[in-house]
């Protein structure tokens, strides 16, 4: 009896500090996508200002060069820009909301900020695309530098609270 009881408040606590990792890392999965999503532009504009590449181009160049998951939402953007036939890339853009939410953890600010750059992508002069880029580049960090903050504050404490609760379920149960 007393081993089935051992094997119970082990499995609470190993269940419960899983649980508080597991929440404690969505705060680290934002400032991480965040920050592959800034590299994401900047090769964004060097491929369009730089590179003066149609968008589509630019598009799958983005999907090749950048980081993480992220850069497979340049890709789907320019398959269903070119499947659809979209006369407005910000349909496409649009497409891809709730991936950025479940998939890397963005919260709506910040794909507001990613909406914004399919509103303006393409639909303007090149000094203008400049400008544009180097808000969405402003923006993204002070979301990231946010999301940072959020992430040291968080992480530590729903990780901590996992255990503490599974400490205390297994105490009750003593």
């Amino acid at each position: 009896m007393a081993a089935i009881k051992i094997i119970i408040n082990t499995f609470i606590l190993i269940v419960s500090s899983i649980l508080g990792f597991a929440f404690g890392n969505l705060y680290s999965k934002r400032a991480k996508s965040l920050l592959d999503l800034q590299y994401c532009i900047r090769v964004l504009e060097s491929e369009i200002i730089n590179g003066s590449f149609p968008l589509p181009q630019a598009l799958e160049n983005v999907s090749i060069k950048g980081k993480g998951g992220m850069s497979r939402i340049f890709k789907r953007i320019k398959e269903d820009l070119i499947s659809e036939k979209r006369e407005d890339i910000y349909e496409s853009f649009l497409l891809q909301k709730d991936l950025l939410k479940d998939r890397f953890a963005l919260k709506d600010e910040d794909i507001e900020v990613f909406l914004y750059l399919g509103k303006v992508l393409g639909k303007s002069s090149r000094r203008d695309q400049e400008e544009n880029f180097k808000f969405i580049k402003s923006q993204l960090e002070n979301l990231h530098l946010e999301a940072e903050a959020e992430r040291m504050k968080n992480t530590k404490l729903y990780r901590t609270l996992g255990f503490l609760i599974g400490l205390g379920l297994v105490i009750i149960l003593i």
